[in-house]
């Protein structure tokens, strides 16, 4: 993990992690705005909540918050004029991601939101601002979605805490395979939401 990030990006993780629920704020707004952090949100949030469980909603609550915020402020940036942006980063699914969420709305958002990579998230949170996404209903499906990621990895931590890695190692076939199945459909979802439509090719 250490290599994906750059020195001083380390050094804000070692901050984050020292300040315990404000730094989960800090690190899921940066990763959710104008950084990125792989995964390291996640990481903070289970060693906190292995570390003192009974926080782990406020843990929970905290990465939420911070990831909310964070797509919001980005979201703004792609309203003041972030259409070129935007169509220089999509390429050839400019088109397709401003149908789906144009067409969607707090549905499309909360989809994208929850699917894991390869689903380029970020790009559908520029599209959300730059065509006008209604704010409530993009910060709800935000929302939402955040609240059912963070709290789903803080009760993980709890219910297994330093029992999660020899059970993984149990079961690490069963795990691999259900990875494996979970990957293989977000990302055949994701492909799908990311297709050409009819409409797109006669218009090219």
């Amino acid at each position: 993990m250490d290599g994906k990030l750059s020195g001083w990006k380390l050094k804000i993780v070692g901050f984050a992690g020292a300040l315990g629920a404000p730094g989960l704020f800090l690190i899921s707004f940066l990763d959710s705005s104008v950084l990125t952090f792989p995964v390291i949100n996640d990481l903070l949030l289970i060693d906190l909540s292995i570390q003192h469980t009974e926080r782990m909603p406020l843990y929970a609550l905290m990465a939420a918050l911070g990831s909310l915020l964070g797509c919001v402020l980005l979201y703004f940036i792609a309203r003041k004029g972030g259409e070129a942006f935007f169509h220089r980063k999509a390429g050839d699914r400019a088109h397709t991601i401003r149908h789906w969420v144009e067409r969607n709305g707090f549905g499309g958002m909360l989809v994208a939101a929850l699917l894991p990579p390869p689903t380029p998230f970020k790009i559908f949170v520029f599209a959300a601002g730059v065509f006008e996404v209604p704010l409530a209903s993009f910060a709800s499906a935000i929302a939402l979605a955040r609240l059912i990621r963070y709290f789903g990895v803080g009760y993980l931590a709890v219910r297994y805490g330093d029992d999660a890695l020899p059970l993984l190692q149990r079961h690490k076939l069963a795990v691999v395979v259900a990875l494996i199945v979970i990957v293989a459909l977000s990302y055949l979802l994701s492909r799908w939401i990311l297709r050409p439509r009819q409409t797109e090719r006669t218009t090219k």
